[in-house]
């Protein structure tokens, strides 16, 4: 399993050496533009609207707009010594909280951690004390230049940490339009929901939900291998400047003259003269 991030994991005195690993992987098809006509990948250029002309990475900066069409600049050198100042390679857990208080919704991505060289009672002592208090850790994490408010607990005699959403990045619902708060609901339709809710409760199972539409993607595409159903791109011509055409048919001639295997030559042993007697 891939490394993501190498670092520590301490919460008072107890510091564990790490590794992160993503706990999760996305399954979803991924699908190509080709041009209908000649059956070509579709390629995305970095353009500038201004000037008309393709942008390469070394004419790019990044800025901040705090209005419109007016920004800050900031330089890579800036962004670096910013990162490598919050950057200490570790998940410092800050304080312990019960999982049920914080709600879903804040939940963002999951990791493995484990353990690294020379960290291993120190993870063990960690897990059983998150087990046996049913509690979890609340840490910070700075990843990829982002810091990040995150939780550990336990999953599967593993420690995982998710990270979690700052409470600013989660919106207010304050803000969804048309939303029935003064509709009433009689007694009978309300017992009625409670039945349907209860005949339709079980026991979670993950394993036995299955991504239909994935599933019949993946057979479409097969069934049309099978059927030959398919296209070859159209690979680009490579067009020589002028004066290039007779230049590359004189080197490749030259190249085949020069590969043209001789016939091997037998020299003759010349015979010393015999010595009169």
């Amino acid at each position: 399993m891939h490394t993501v991030w190498k670092g520590s994991i301490s919460f008072g005195l107890v510091n564990i050496p790490i590794k992160l690993h993503a706990a999760t992987e996305s399954k979803d098809i991924q699908l190509r533009q080709l041009h209908k006509a000649c059956n070509s990948p579709i390629n995305y250029k970095k353009t500038c609207p201004v000037c008309d002309t393709e942008v390469g990475n070394e004419e790019i900066v990044k800025a901040y707009e705090y209005a419109k069409n007016k920004y800050v600049v900031l330089d890579a050198e800036e962004l670096e010594n910013l990162r490598k100042e919050n950057e200490d390679k570790a998940v410092e857990i800050i304080e312990f909280v019960k999982l049920k208080e914080i709600d879903p919704i804040y939940f963002e991505r999951s990791y493995f951690l484990a353990p690294d060289s020379g960290g291993k009672k120190a993870y063990a002592l960690l897990r059983e004390a998150l087990s046996n208090s049913g509690k979890i850790g609340v840490a910070k994490i700075t990843i990829r230049s982002k810091e990040q408010l995150a939780i550990v607990r336990v999953y599967h005699d593993t420690l995982l940490m998710e990270t979690i959403l700052f409470p600013d990045e989660v919106r207010n619902t304050a803000e969804i339009p048309n939303m029935p708060s003064t509709e009433k609901v009689t007694e009978e339709e309300l017992d009625l929901a409670l039945m349907l809710i209860e005949q339709l409760t079980v026991q979670f199972e993950p394993e036995k939900y299955t991504d239909d539409y994935r599933t019949a993607l993946l057979e479409l595409i097969e069934k049309k291998k099978a059927e030959n159903a398919t296209v070859t791109a159209t690979e680009k011509e490579t067009k020589l400047p002028s004066g290039m055409t007779e230049l590359m048919a004189a080197l490749q001639a030259s190249l085949d003259k020069t590969s043209i295997k001789k016939k091997p030559t037998t020299r003759k042993r010349k015979t010393k003269p015999k010595k009169e007697a």
